[in-house]
């Protein structure tokens, strides 16, 4: 039996005394489509920090990609880690004075090394590769744009084109259909889903119409404790409403749901 993509043993993470996350257990296995869900601070940017390694929790053990992240990796280990995880992030991080192309050569970067990666010298393959990611997001004709005069659907694509580059093992998707108008949006999700065959996917999101695109399983988190952790199609307003309505906060936006006629605060909604 394969282990997991991740594994989480209770994990505790605390900013200045306050506990921002708490996970007593939390399994994803390797290939899975999972949406995180909740309320803003409650933990889901904090989750994709530990997972990444780029904040340690104050206690518990985490696992990801076969590696305990704990203070046995050395500097070469998380390098070679953070290769086989790809991020599509909100507002994605491109470098606007190069193209579209060149940036998404940098995905090449954990395969290419030494001073070929600072004057930013590629092989024909990894040129050819990079074109064939474009051609793959439908975006091979706005190769040499440069960034900061893409659309932010455009961006976006790029951006999943770069992770098709580097080829990962675990895509870390958050809000990646932020600002996006919902045409867009529908079409950076099935591109996203396209690009993560073969990989394990989880994607923080606020539009829940997104949900079945996107994941089979979905995680809601509320004050950094998981919710409620159901497959995607057990998942409707009782269990949204949930995530909101006790924090006293409005759900997203992008979404509205009838609240039940005799809701109490104290639980959320009615039985």
């Amino acid at each position: 039996m394969s282990s997991p993509c991740i594994d989480l043993k209770n994990v505790c993470c605390q900013i200045h005394g306050q506990t921002v996350l708490d996970i007593p257990a939390l399994t994803v296995a390797a290939g899975e489509r999972v949406a995180i869900i909740g309320h803003n601070g409650a933990g889901k940017s904090t989750l994709f920090k530990v997972l990444t390694g780029f904040m340690r929790p104050t206690h518990g053990e985490v696992q990801v990609l076969g590696r305990s992240l704990g203070m046995a990796l050395d500097a070469r280990q998380w390098r070679l880690l953070r290769q086989e995880i790809g991020q599509v992030m909100q507002g994605l991080h491109l470098v606007g004075r190069l193209s579209a192309l060149d940036n998404v050569l940098i995905g090449a970067l954990g395969r290419v090394g030494g001073w070929r990666s600072w004057a930013r010298v590629f092989p024909a393959a990894e040129i050819e590769r990079a074109n064939l990611a474009l051609q793959q997001v439908g975006m091979l004709s706005r190769a040499g744009t440069r960034a900061d005069q893409l659309s932010g659907g455009e961006r976006q694509k790029v951006g999943v084109a770069r992770m098709l580059m580097q080829g990962p093992r675990l895509i870390l998707a958050d809000e990646p259909t932020a600002a996006l108008d919902p045409t867009a949006a529908a079409e950076v999700c099935q591109l996203l889903v396209s690009a993560a065959a073969g990989a394990t996917l989880l994607t923080v999101v606020h539009n829940p119409a997104l949900l079945p695109v996107l994941a089979d399983r979905v995680i809601g988190l509320r004050q950094g404790k998981v919710a409620f952790d159901l497959p995607v199609s057990q998942v409707g307003d009782r269990q949204l409403v949930g995530l909101y309505r006790p924090l006293g906060s409005e759900p997203p936006a992008h979404w509205q749901v009838a609240l039940p006629v005799h809701w109490h605060h104290e639980d959320g909604i009615t039985p």
